[in-house]
């Protein structure tokens, strides 16, 4: 009997040692958006340049997403009146068409 209560006494203590030394932190991925080539950029990191072109050749369109690529051409989804659309630009705010992006 002693034999049994010192057996179940020991698998409790390493149960308890196993399950307590078993701990995972969390690991919270971070996740970049790459499109084509094109890696999403923060809003208010675009050059005033762009910012300046889409107002004034749409001043009623708003600004849902930009993105960037290693050559410096931005990728800008807006939408004007309900309506998507994506404009291509390069860092001076000029407008480029999508076969010339690479």
């Amino acid at each position: 009997m002693k034999n049994l209560i010192l057996a179940a006494a020991i698998l409790t203590g390493v149960s308890t040692y196993a399950t307590a030394n078993n701990t995972v932190s969390p690991i919270t991925p971070v996740y970049t958006v790459v499109e084509n080539g094109f890696q999403e950029v923060s809003l208010d990191k675009l050059p005033t340049a762009i910012v300046d072109a889409l107002k004034s050749s749409f001043p009623s369109a708003t600004l849902s997403k930009a993105y960037v690529n290693g050559k410096e051409q931005y990728k800008l989804e807006i939408s004007v009146e309900n309506e998507a659309k994506t404009l291509y630009s390069d860092k001076d705010g000029n407008w480029l068409d999508a076969k010339d992006v690479k």
